[in-house]
């Protein structure tokens, strides 16, 4: 090779000159690794029947053998030489002292070591019959079983409050049908349960969470309900005497979680990561796993005689689904869209009102052709920040909503004007909801972990 003149490299001065094509192989040759008669062998590629220790297998990642002396030849290691490599996870294996697991700052503690607790606070458990709180009230003005037909007003006044939790109230529920007890989910773990009569007082508090319980919902015969928290866990209840009879968790948080009212021993829970999770609350299994929304799930609402339900999620869809059947049916994601965060079906089956984070409240029809309908949005309350609930009156006339000023917003459900704001408090408030039976009662929970019964 030749060359001649110099100049400035990145790396410096460089200066070129003459060198022989047999000095370069020579200089070459030294510098990776000596003379052809001393070339570098692979070990053996090992029998990839064996995992580990002496003769494992190594295939491609075969190591170059260690340099021998001079005074060791080849005949006298045989050129098929073995050697035995020492891997770090045998030495591990025989050391009984295993260094300590530490937790991550977001790794979450493992709930089923907590234990769930719950205690009855009433003033009396038995009546003289024996009969606990589950027990429908037959000795009041009102009727709570049985048909009815319900005529709903608007509620003016504030006639009770109720006070245990303390901090923000995520979730109310009246039990099905008769609506005579209250339970409510609270953002400090606890749940409690309380007399809608007689002297209103709180009957019973279940704990077992370790995080903030974002939302509850009674089984059709009210027997029994479930809770979703976000310490990942969801826990299955007896209404009455407080006790844990399941716990379901696929490792994510549960944002909502709804029990199918035609099949009253399986729930749906909307979860983090995208997936609705279909359980069995008799054998605690999941049966079956929808998988298409592109964000985490904010609601589920059961449609068309509980045949099929409506989800909404952060990907700013609305998605509807035979049930069980884990391909959607109807998918609507159109530009113009907001995130949904609260859900409520009309109770004629035709509608579900949707509370979206553009301070409206949407309505879709909940029918074959699952659109939304655009003559009819909720305007006037302020929701940015918070996911208020929304609620609509047992007769369909009224549509309600909690709000970030503090106000519950009630709304004509046809013509869509504000007809009455109550100030419930002066922090937001989240949840709210109309007593099934009666004509114009409602509850309301707000950011202090307050509750207020109106009528």
């Amino acid at each position: 090779m030749a060359g001649g003149g110099s100049g400035r490299v990145p790396t410096g001065h460089a200066a070129e000159t003459f060198i022989s094509e047999h000095t370069f192989r020579e200089g070459h040759r030294a510098v990776e690794g000596g003379s052809a008669s001393k070339k570098r062998k692979r070990e053996g590629k090992g029998d990839p029947s064996v995992m580990s220790g002496a003769g494992a297998y190594r295939g491609p990642w075969a190591k170059y053998e260690e340099e021998r002396p001079d005074a060791a030849s080849d005949e006298e290691f045989g050129s098929d030489v073995e050697v035995e490599i020492v891997y770090e996870e045998d030495e591990i294996e025989d050391n009984p002292d295993r260094a300590p697991e530490k937790l991550a700052g977001t790794d979450y503690r493992d709930t089923e070591a907590e234990g769930e607790r719950s205690e009855f606070v009433g003033s009396r458990q038995y009546d003289y019959q024996g009969r606990t709180y589950m027990h429908v009230p037959t000795d009041l003005d009102i009727k709570l079983s049985g048909d009815y037909e319900p005529k709903n007003f608007i509620p003016k006044k504030l006639t009770h409050t109720y006070r245990y939790h303390t901090k923000a109230i995520t979730q109310v529920r009246f039990i099905p049908d008769s609506g005579h007890l209250l339970l409510s989910a609270s953002a400090d773990s606890n749940m409690a349960l309380w007399d809608c009569y007689n002297q209103r007082e709180l009957l019973r508090t279940y704990s077992g969470h370790n995080k903030s319980v974002v939302d509850i919902d009674f089984n059709p015969s009210g027997t029994q309900f479930v809770s979703a928290s976000y310490d990942r866990q969801m826990k299955l209840w007896d209404t009455e005497t407080g006790k844990c009879l399941n716990r379901f968790t696929s490792g994510k948080t549960p944002h909502v979680v709804r029990f199918n009212p035609g099949t009253p021993h399986e729930f749906l829970a909307g979860m983090s990561d995208k997936k609705i999770l279909q359980y069995d609350t008799r054998s605690g299994e999941m049966v079956q796993e929808y998988d298409h929304h592109l964000g985490a799930i904010n609601t589920i609402t059961f449609c068309d005689e509980n045949r099929r339900f409506i989800t909404t999620s952060d990907d700013r869809s609305v998605r509807a689904w035979e049930y069980g059947i884990p391909v959607p049916i109807k998918f609507i994601a159109e530009p113009h869209m907001f995130s949904m965060v609260r859900s409520s079906p009309h109770p004629s089956g035709k509608y579900v009102a949707m509370q979206s984070s553009d301070n409206q409240i949407t309505v879709y029809s909940s029918t074959d052709k699952f659109r939304q309908n655009r003559k009819k949005s909720y305007r006037g309350h302020d929701v940015s920040g918070y996911a208020p609930d929304v609620a609509i009156s047992p007769d369909g006339q009224f549509i309600t909503s909690g709000s970030g000023s503090g106000e519950v917003f009630v709304w004509d459900w046809k013509s869509c004007k504000v007809w009455h704001k109550i100030q419930a408090s002066d922090a937001p408030v989240l949840a709210v909801q109309w007593h099934p039976r009666e004509s114009s009662k409602l509850i309301t929970g707000d950011n202090n972990g307050i509750l207020k019964y109106w009528d």
